[in-house]
């Protein structure tokens, strides 16, 4: 107990430090964050869970007609159907696909009042060439005002993450 006492006195000052602190860059969206509404990290998770099971068209009333997506390989790419139908090609060139989270949360920009869900996790599966393929990743996910999916920002790194 001591112990836990301890750390506490000790990172207070630190905490205080950094709340006063102005940084080094200026964010060009923003930097100001607050948890939010656990529901829209629901909504990622069942996209993952129908991409997993390449089952994507069983949730796209979640996405928005408008939606943008920035897969980490891939290019940029517009709308719901566009989207829907290269990543139900993608998918369906996979063999057994597994993913595993490590990491959620929703966020909520203060300034902008506009909604985030943050997922980490891996990817595992054959490609279409046979090649086995093992990647970390970090996604974005951005919703409107409507609580769809307007926006993915995906990052990929080789390897497992944790």
């Amino acid at each position: 107990m001591k112990k836990i006492f301890m750390a506490i006195l000790l990172a207070l000052p630190f905490a205080a430090m950094s709340q006063g602190k102005s940084s080094i860059y200026t964010a060009s969206y923003s930097s100001n964050f607050t948890m939010a509404d656990p529901s829209y990290s629901d909504k990622v998770l069942t996209l993952w869970k129908d991409f997993e099971d390449n089952a994507l068209e069983k949730h796209g009333d979640l996405v928005s007609d408008t939606v943008t997506m920035m897969i980490a390989d891939g290019p940029v790419v517009k709308g719901k159907a566009a989207n829907l139908a290269g990543l139900k090609e993608f998918r369906s060139s996979l063999k057994n696909y597994k993913v595993t989270v490590e990491a959620w949360m929703s966020v909520k920009s203060v300034d902008k009042g506009e909604n985030f869900v943050c997922i980490w996790g891996n990817e595992d599966f054959t490609d279409k060439d046979g090649k086995h393929i093992n990647r970390r990743l970090h996604e974005v996910w951005g919703f409107n005002k409507d609580g769809k999916v307007s926006l993915l920002m995906q990052y990929a790194g080789a390897g497992r993450s944790m």
